[in-house]
């Protein structure tokens, strides 16, 4: 029997992602204490997959290191950036720079960012917001540049420091990435209907693992390659597909496209094979196992075993380097 070898995933995937990041979390001393917050992941895990784009906000607007702490202060909406100890306001100079420096970022172009937990210019969520007058902070506020990149790049993976230590959360984030560059790829190499067909067909399931409701929306999307006008078909396109992804590939989904996957070998595998691999896939959904067992198991049969080309250019089969060991956790 031949042994088939995995048909490469969309895009240069030898070539580094390009990641826009908080300096601190590389190590770089530029907090207002003059001290870091590197991050061991992205130091030790994903540095050598990623070329930074390093940013510190407040350091490149010019309030320097070390400097008076800053905190958000008003009424939602309408935060003010301020010293805590004297309390000048730095809201204006930072949101021009903010946006100027959000816009500059994208022409650069990018395939993720990872902001700062629980900063005034770059906390992604839950940032402390002081009210004017008496009374206790409430953690609801957005940091200013991180608001100002998120609106200008509603599409951008985003994520902070804090929330990649959850697995799960760090999984889909990196995937995203990955996806992100593919897709700048296409822009560069084939920015055509017949190139976005390409591109939809390999990202198929991984889009149903997130949702199936876009996989779905994005599927009727598609089929109007050609005959859509071509800016309108891929303003919508990037958007429900990012708005897809950013969901949860959670166990019942992922077992869910795993056994599409398995409809395929069907007439392959013997009755023992099938057991097995039955058995390793609900041992999955039951969460004894993490993903990385059944979908090791999936591949093996795809691999020597008549399959349409189809799935092996699935790029759900291989999202992103093997040795990023994302899959590994129960």
């Amino acid at each position: 029997m031949t042994t088939r070898a995995p048909a490469a995933s969309m895009g240069p995937m030898d070539e580094r992602l390009r990641i826009g990041v908080s300096a601190c979390l590389l190590g770089q001393p530029v907090r207002y204490n003059g001290g870091h917050l590197a991050d061991g992941f992205l130091l030790s895990t994903l540095a050598s997959h990623a070329e930074w784009v390093p940013v510190c906000p407040e350091v490149e607007v010019g309030m320097g290191t070390p400097r008076e702490p800053v905190r958000l202060v008003g009424a939602t909406g309408a935060e003010r950036m301020v010293g805590v100890t004297t309390g000048t306001d730095h809201t204006e100079r930072m949101g021009a720079w903010a946006a100027a420096r959000a816009h500059a970022l994208g022409v650069e172009g990018l395939d993720g960012y990872v902001l700062t937990k629980d900063s005034p210019s770059c906390g992604m969520e839950r940032v402390k917001r002081y009210p004017s007058g008496e009374g206790p902070a409430v953690r609801d506020g957005v940091g200013l540049f991180a608001a100002a990149l998120m609106a200008a790049h509603p599409g951008l993976p985003v994520e902070e420091n804090g929330r990649l230590n959850d697995p799960r959360l760090r999984e889909n984030f990196v995937e995203r990435t990955f996806v992100r560059r593919r897709w700048r790829a296409l822009l560069v190499e084939d920015p055509s209907p017949r190139g976005l067909v390409a591109f939809h067909t390999a990202h198929k399931l991984t889009l149903m693992a997130h949702s199936p409701r876009h996989y779905r929306e994005a599927g009727r999307l598609v089929a109007q390659a050609g005959s859509m006008p071509w800016e309108a078909l891929m303003a919508a396109y990037l958007p429900l597909l990012a708005e897809g992804l950013r969901l949860i590939a959670t166990a019942r989904k992922n077992a869910n496209v795993l056994g599409h996957l398995m409809g395929y070998l069907k007439r392959s595998l013997d009755a023992a094979d099938k057991a097995e691999l039955l058995e390793t896939v609900e041992a999955y959904r039951l969460g004894r196992v993490p993903l990385v067992v059944p979908l090791t198991l999936l591949n093996h049969h795809l691999r020597r075993n008549p399959v349409p080309d189809w799935v092996h250019r699935q790029v759900y089969l291989h999202p992103y380097p093997a040795e990023l060991a994302l899959r590994n956790h129960v």
